[in-house]
């Protein structure tokens, strides 16, 4: 059986999954074929149950928690890794968040953790890699970037508002649910839920074991990008907490959700987020 694995080409997801997607573990006889996007494209298509199995965003997760389970490997999730809020010029959060913020799409994480530090806002919609150019150019006053942003945002001479990971790690003592990997809960003839979760694990296991051979795959994917940069992203996004969340990031996870749902923005769910 031939499963459709959604995830973006960003450094972080293609040094994990490179075994999984190749065929280089043990996965009983089912095949994942990659479909690589935009983080919000992938947001929409799991949005849309186009994927059995995908990449998406925290922030997307409780609005399709009905139709898929969120895994416990394979995600990004960690501290000092948050989207940031950038501007051409300094001043206060308060200050920008009177005027439309760019934002890499209305499910991401990103916008989320916006949404909850200001109350909400006017955003402006676009790929993550035009939110720089439009904060430089004046098409907007300020952005939220994330990825690589993070690392190359003071080469544009644009400067942070805020960091929004720092926010949440302040509010909350958690770590910050960035990007979770999902599988379609009812899915005839489809894997077994926690087998999945330990084949990222081995995928995971595989990268840190052959980094020469994993990396030839990243660099096909991220040629726009710097040695230094990939690599700062890969330290940054592939923590213990990508092999398996463990108690503290799936508290963080159930975190988030709390506070989606106290401002009515996901729908409720009383069954279990993760594959029991």
């Amino acid at each position: 059986m031939k499963l459709r694995f959604g995830y973006s080409p960003c450094p972080n997801d293609t040094i994990q999954f490179y075994a999984l997607v190749k065929g280089l573990i043990d996965t009983e006889g089912y095949q994942f074929e990659p479909v690589l996007d935009d983080v919000e494209a992938l947001n929409l298509m799991a949005l849309n149950g186009e994927l059995e199995l995908s990449k998406a965003s925290y922030g997307l997760l409780g609005k399709v928690l009905h139709d898929y389970w969120c895994l416990r490997s394979g995600g990004a999730l960690g501290r000092g890794c948050g989207p940031l809020w950038i501007a051409a010029s300094p001043g206060a959060p308060e200050e920008y968040a009177e005027y439309p913020v760019a934002h890499p799409g209305v499910n991401t994480t990103a916008y989320l953790l916006l949404t909850l530090r200001t109350g909400g806002v006017e955003g402006v919609p676009m790929i993550f890699s035009d939110v720089m150019e439009a904060v430089k150019s004046g098409e907007v006053r300020s952005g939220v970037i994330i990825h690589e942003g993070r690392f190359t945002y003071g080469e544009r001479g644009l400067v942070a508002v805020e960091d929004l990971g720092q926010w949440w790690e302040r509010s909350t003592g958690a770590p910050i649910p960035l990007g979770c990997i999902m599988l379609k809960r009812d899915l005839p003839g489809g894997p077994d839920p926690r087998k999945v979760e330990r084949w990222l694990r081995e995928s995971y296991e595989y990268a840190l074991a052959n980094p020469g051979e994993v990396l030839e795959y990243v660099r096909e994917h991220s040629q726009e990008l710097s040695e230094e940069v990939v690599k700062s992203h890969i330290g940054l996004y592939v923590n213990e907490f990508s092999r398996e969340l463990g108690e503290e990031g799936e508290a963080a996870v159930r975190e988030l959700l709390r506070r989606q749902r106290d401002l009515d923005l996901i729908p409720p769910f009383d069954g279990e987020i993760f594959p029991a």
